[in-house]
């Protein structure tokens, strides 16, 4: 191709590309000259509606300035408000966080707005001290007494007792009312470790502590006897 015909060539790729651009913006304009925009609005991105500006809401068709109260800020969206920290929502206005003695102002804007200082706990918009029993240890929890037993030991009457497991047992925390379980191969008579008596046919079964009858025979009282 030579040079002039080349030359030709872009002018007319170029001519073509404004032609299209007038004509694209031609039925944006249309469009936005149909829309009737109130005051601090603009075309929504479709063309066809609007929306108010940031720091605006739309109220009956009209864009009305959002009212920020005191110790409060437009939010990320612009269409509403948030407190600042230290502040919690109340109707219309910012009222301030009451922080108890013994407490401090929170990261999140929710209801009360503060937390206890670690050793205190939430007791009627209050921070009361945990006391915590000898043997025993803090726990940050919102629920239960604020506390937990040493290794060994088990709660019992705002105390950590020391689990005292029998003969032949060993001390077992997920055993809420003793604290210890017995071992393999015996099972608790009368706060005892007794040896399960295992009749014939018969073998330990999966706990360890009990004993059941091998196929095809079936338990009947203290023995394995035939189906």
């Amino acid at each position: 191709m030579s040079d002039q015909r080349r030359f030709f060539a872009i002018v007319l790729h170029v001519l073509f590309l404004f032609i299209v651009l007038v004509f694209m913006s031609g039925v944006v304009l249309a469009k936005s000259a149909a829309v009737t925009l109130p005051a601090n609005a603009y075309v929504d991105k479709f063309g066809s509606g609007w929306e108010c500006n940031r720091g605006y809401e739309n109220i009956t068709g009209t864009c009305v300035v959002i009212k920020v109260p005191s110790h409060a800020y437009l939010n990320a969206s612009g269409f509403g408000w948030e407190c600042a920290r230290g502040f919690l929502k109340d109707n219309q206005a910012c009222v301030a966080v009451k922080v108890p003695q013994n407490g401090y102002l929170s990261n999140t804007s929710s209801s009360p707005g503060w937390k206890c200082n670690r050793g205190y706990r939430e007791t009627d918009k209050t921070c009361v001290a945990v006391k915590v029993p000898k043997h025993g240890y803090f726990v940050e929890a919102s629920f239960g007494v604020g506390w937990k037993c040493n290794r060994g030991y088990r709660a019992k009457n705002n105390h950590c007792l020391a689990v005292i497991a029998p003969v032949n047992g060993y001390f077992d925390e997920s055993s809420r009312e003793t604290g210890w379980k017995c071992e393999r191969g015996y099972q608790v008579i009368k706060e005892k470790c007794i040896a399960v008596r295992v009749p014939k046919y018969a073998h330990l079964d999966y706990s360890g502590n009990d004993w059941e009858c091998n196929q095809p025979y079936r338990k009947q009282q203290n023995l394995c006897v035939k189906e």
